[in-house]
């Protein structure tokens, strides 16, 4: 009952806006518009890109963190969910050119607002799919099945199944083109000045930013909704949950396909914005690099979640940028910079080892999961504070 209790109270209190949350809300969103039209209006597209970037894999982590921090299925294959909403999305974007008139029709730019929903329902079915025969497996042997699934869809992209991927040599094919999103001549014809032009870049970054603020809202209302207290319950006792009533089964799958919906969502908004893919987008590394952007912020936060895209996304191209620049330039050559993504995985590595030893839960987990690694001395003197607190209130009517 003290367990329930201060857990009530806590996720009041992280739910209250206060001034502290309103000015921190405020300072981001500022942030979120000027950095991105700064770096524009010097020219900066490089910077405007990383932005891009660092966001569709924020997406990524949101969607992942559903599987991995909410219900605790270690998903070592979550890119095959990329690919299939960057495969489907441009792959049907040619059938809705053909119907609409060619890639030079008026309507030709709707193909990805119109697919967007389509490729993330046909991601959302692939984790069905996957999940309904897998997901009785558990740890480690749930984590090589998706390991294999992720490598299998790499593999079939590579070898042109059915003749559809172009296999290595990846999409569009010569004489295809991925045609642009409507909305974006608007935006460059009625918000570009003399001095200022908003590029393509930038409209995928505000595409992506949207984006990001819808998965953010929905995992928010999933996580307080009766579905996410069952992937928490299942997450720390699957037979516990399974006892009071929870259907395990249902519940996993409602988690793998949630997550693999919004893979898909970032794999076609990569796909339109980059205007090429090919499997090596989609390789192994790419898994292991949402995994580790999820633990390294905290699993089950999507805060954690946001931190640790920004840190193993961004931070390694924003020094490959600036090595560039008269800034870094006294201390790395281009070619120590290049470098520098090269040896990534190994400071990830690293990184992830001693953030293991040092804070498990991550750099910004859930209070719950924060809650559950640390010790539970002060969860236990609450209770005797608050224990203490009512039987001196019952005692003091007696001694007035």
């Amino acid at each position: 009952m003290g367990g329930s209790k201060v857990d009530i109270k806590t996720s009041v209190q992280s739910a209250r806006l206060t001034p502290k949350k309103i000015a921190l809300y405020a300072a981001i969103a500022v942030f979120l518009v000027a950095a991105p039209v700064y770096f524009q209006s010097i020219g900066n597209v490089f910077m405007v890109r990383i932005f891009a970037l660092v966001g569709i894999y924020v997406m990524l982590a949101l969607g992942l963190n559903i599987v991995v921090g909410y219900a605790g299925l270690l998903d070592l294959g979550y890119v095959a969910f990329y690919g299939m909403g960057a495969y489907s999305g441009v792959l049907l974007g040619y059938v809705f050119q053909k119907l609409v008139g060619g890639a030079d029709a008026p309507l030709a730019g709707l193909s990805y607002w119109a697919l967007l929903p389509i490729a993330a329902l046909m991601a959302a079915l692939t984790g069905i799919a996957l999940g309904t025969p897998v997901l009785r497996l558990r740890g480690d042997y749930l984590a090589i099945v998706t390991l294999g699934f992720g490598e299998i869809v790499r593999i079939a992209l590579q070898n042109d199944i059915f003749g559809l991927t172009n296999g290595s040599a990846g999409l569009p094919r010569v004489g295809e083109t991925i045609v642009t999103a409507a909305g974006q001549k608007w935006a460059f014809m009625h918000l570009s000045t003399t001095t200022f032009t908003f590029s393509k870049d930038l409209f995928w970054y505000v595409v992506v930013v949207a984006l990001c603020l819808l998965t953010i809202f929905v995992i928010r209302r999933l996580d307080n909704s009766r579905l996410g207290r069952a992937w928490v319950a299942m997450r720390e006792d699957e037979v516990a949950a399974a006892a009071t009533g929870v259907n395990i089964m249902t519940t996993k799958l409602w988690a793998f396909s949630l997550g693999a919906m919004w893979g898909g969502i970032a794999g076609i908004t990569y796909a339109y914005w980059v205007g090429f893919i090919s499997p090596e987008s989609f390789n192994f590394m790419e898994s292991v690099l949402i995994v580790c952007m999820v633990v390294l912020g905290g699993m089950g936060s999507i805060p954690g979640s946001i931190v640790g895209a920004i840190i193993i996304a961004g931070l390694p191209e924003v020094i490959r940028g600036l090595a560039q620049s008269t800034a870094l330039s006294r201390f790395l050559t281009p070619e120590q910079a290049s470098r520098i993504g090269d040896y990534r995985y190994l400071i990830f590595g690293g990184l992830l080892v001693v953030m293991m030893a040092v804070r498990p839960q991550g750099i910004l987990p859930s209070t719950r999961r924060a809650r559950e690694l640390t010790s539970e001395e002060p969860i236990i003197e609450e209770e005797n504070t608050d224990l203490w607190e009512v039987e001196h209130k019952h005692d003091l009517p007696h001694k007035l």
